[in-house]
């Protein structure tokens, strides 16, 4: 899903809302002879931002879940029942190789997180439907932060595609072709995940990490013939933050015989936020490569936005607390900027354009998954469908410029694979940043990563993307393609996934 900090309001407009803020706070706190020092204002401005930006995100995509986060208060489950929960499901699907769904294990569950109060963890688990026995078992995480699974699983590389008529058809180019797959909704409060106390909201990835750790260890004990297969991690947009920490927290167990052993080989990122200070710095270098912007444009971002933005980074980075928060605002000010110039235009495929608010239309899979029928499969019971959370989003408002590259080189070193892919179309996430980032990273092979020729990535018969590689590192450009690659090019999606695991990348 996307990691959208976006915003397509003007300048003037934001400077409107924040005068009435200012001029709200100030009528109430006058008999108070209160004065707001200037980085509280900062950061309530910071705030104010990070709120609109959740709600845009959320409406360009025609989502409109009914609660903020899924926090509710009246479960009735026992915290002593089993610590993971899973039901064998079946859902109608027509078409497709095979006659049956019921020839497949397909699942449904919830897991109880250790160390809160009352969180469980919603996940989705689709066997491969041609080995599952000695297939890969891959873990897909969707970005936002904030966003269910579902639109991965629905509108990507799920076994299914939902129809506008709400019916399900197999997916040619499903994930499950060449792996076991796991879709989860997380952090806590996305999609059908719930807690019975707000203070389960997470906040920063080592918590995020743990728990999909925990998850993880609860999954490989209830699935014991998959626990030796190859283990990948994949996911795209705000991923780029979630994988690098989880990658590291499954390295950190098996290296302390934490539990059971996890086999991991590799992790892949797309079209993801990573290390902010690079990929912010070139957002005005795509738009201006892509005709978004002008050069005199693109040189008044860089001389009076970017400087900011980097400072704010590195203080952020270097201290953690406000500055984090201040970089949020600051930052995404040169993508706002962007914005303004550009319009209408659709920040997940600079191709098409969006209808006022309205980039993608999602909204038949909260449908499909508000009917009860469909609940009742899943075994969700009576909770509702959190398509994105702005206020998941918001709590992670603290963790957006923290730069998460700085966890790999160590992996690389140790033999697990990464690979980097980003659509050619995408500006919110876009393949120039992620490229930069990738070569800029300070690890051993470094040099001949960079010096590595750039080769192409073929589809069957069809180019598809440039492709850059050397040892265990890949970086792939895939042609016609926005945020979404596995939405926009299946085929060549997996393709990727089947080669990269393969070790043909």
């Amino acid at each position: 899903m996307a990691s959208s900090s976006s915003s397509s309001s003007s300048p003037a407009a934001r400077c409107f809302t924040l005068t009435l803020f200012l001029l709200f706070t100030c009528s109430l706190a006058a008999p108070l002879r209160y004065q707001p020092s200037p980085s509280q204002l900062k950061l309530d401005s910071a705030k104010i931002a990070a709120k609109g930006q959740a709600e845009r995100m959320i409406r360009s995509l025609n989502l409109f879940p009914k609660h903020e986060a899924n926090v509710v208060f009246n479960d009735q489950s026992a915290r002593d029942e089993p610590r993971i929960s899973e039901k064998k499901i079946s859902l109608n699907v027509s078409g497709g190789p095979v006659p049956s769904i019921q020839q497949f294990g397909h699942y449904a569950g919830y897991y109880s997180l250790p160390n809160t109060k009352g969180a469980k963890m919603f996940y989705f688990f689709f066997e491969s439907r041609v080995n599952k026995t000695d297939a890969p078992v891959v873990i897909w995480l969707t970005g936002g932060p904030g966003c269910g699974s579902e639109v991965a699983l629905f509108f990507e590389n799920g076994p299914f595609k939902l129809n506008n008529d709400l019916s399900l058809e197999w997916n040619d180019y499903g994930w499950d072709m060449a792996s076991n797959i796991l879709f989860v909704d997380q952090p806590t409060g996305t999609g059908f995940s719930y807690t019975t106390d707000k203070n389960d909201l997470r906040s920063n990835e080592a918590d995020i990490s743990n728990d999909l750790y925990n998850f993880l260890q609860e999954f490989f004990k209830g699935h014991p013939k998959y626990a030796n297969n190859d283990f990948y991690i994949t996911g795209e947009s705000y991923a780029g933050h979630y994988i690098p920490p989880l990658a590291s927290r499954i390295f950190k167990g098996n290296k302390n015989n934490e539990g059971i052993h996890i086999n991991m080989k590799g992790f892949a990122i797309g079209n993801g936020l990573t290390d902010p200070a690079i990929q912010y710095r070139a957002y005005p270098e795509f738009a201006l490569a892509a005709k978004l912007i002008s050069k005199s444009d693109h040189d008044s971002i860089v001389s009076e936005l970017v400087p900011v933005c980097e400072s704010d980074i590195a203080d952020c980075n270097a201290h953690g607390g406000d500055p984090c928060l201040y970089g949020q605002d600051s930052c995404n000010s040169i993508f706002e900027s962007i914005l303004s110039i550009a319009r209408d235009i659709n920040y997940y495929d600079i191709r098409k354009q969006c209808e006022g608010s309205l980039c993608y239309d999602f909204s038949r899979m909260e449908q499909f998954l508000g009917d009860d029928n469909v609940k009742s499969a899943l075994g969700v019971k009576d909770i509702d469908f959190v398509s994105c959370s702005s206020v998941v989003h918001n709590a992670m408002m603290g963790d957006w410029m923290v730069d998460y590259e700085t966890g790999i080189p160590t992996l690389l070193e140790n033999g697990i694979k990464v690979l980097i892919y980003a659509g050619e179309y995408d500006l919110i996430c876009n393949w120039m940043g992620n490229s930069n980032w990738v070569n800029a990273m300070k690890w051993s092979g470094q040099q001949k990563f960079q010096g590595a020729s750039t080769v192409p990535f073929m589809a069957g018969n069809t180019k598809s993307g440039e492709l850059k590689s050397y040892g265990p590192l890949a970086f792939l450009k895939v042609y016609n393609a926005g945020h979404m690659v596995p939405m926009d090019q299946p085929k060549a999606a997996l393709q990727m996934l089947q080669g990269w695991m393969q070790g043909k990348i």
